[in-house]
């Protein structure tokens, strides 16, 4: 049940439609920039950030759907909401593999990122915006009553864990040289990413 509110329901609905427009716009830019940085240095922990931040997008999307469905726009069926969450989910779960399989070979061969001053100020920046989204997130959700927009909430805090994990790995290659930092970080990010992933797939369907 929603909790009680000076607000209309009205003004908290785009309310949560200004934050999901926020976290669509702000996670493909970062997802863009992190990818791009990422394969230019060889960082598998910043290319992985980049391509978890972009598929991120696709929960954020259907929420904006779904919060201006409520405000009177078409509606979006629950069938191809199912489906765009089971496809996000294999998209993480392929994300994973790949992280496994190139963190390996990189610690296997030896092979040394370079330092990517731009990744280090990229995660920096995700750890201030997304505790601040996160947190608007969830007030707005208890308000709300928002089951959906509350989990999304958490898939942000997601996000600033991943951000911090890449974070200590950039920084450790740059400032001390630990070149194993970088694979070593982006096999810390797995946990994370493949509960999403595992959680997307149960809850979504395949595409007939």
């Amino acid at each position: 049940m929603p909790n009680d509110s000076l607000e209309p329901r009205a003004v908290l609905l785009r309310r949560g439609v200004v934050l999901e427009s926020i976290t669509v716009g702000y996670n493909a830019l970062e997802g863009i920039v992190a990818i791009v940085a990422g394969l230019a240095v060889g960082s598998v922990a910043l290319t992985g950030f980049g391509v978890d931040s972009v598929i991120e997008v696709t929960s954020g999307a259907l929420l904006w759907w779904r919060l201006r469905a409520e405000l009177g726009s078409a509606p979006l069926g629950p069938a191809v909401e199912r489906r765009a969450a089971w496809l996000a989910g294999m998209l993480l779960l392929a994300l994973g593999a790949y992280i496994v399989i190139e963190s390996v070979h990189r610690l296997l061969r030896g092979e040394h990122p370079d330092p990517s001053p731009v990744g280090i100020g990229l995660t920096l920046l995700s750890l201030v915006v997304m505790p601040l989204l996160a947190r608007a997130k969830l007030r707005t959700a208890g308000e709300l009553g928002s089951a959906a927009l509350r989990a999304d909430a958490h898939e942000t805090i997601v996000c600033a864990w991943l951000s911090a994990t890449t974070l200590l790995g950039l920084s450790l290659n740059a400032v001390v040289g630990w070149w194993w930092a970088d694979p070593v970080a982006a096999l810390a990010m797995l946990p994370l990413i493949v509960r999403e992933g595992l959680e997307a797939v149960r809850g979504g369907t395949p595409a007939s």
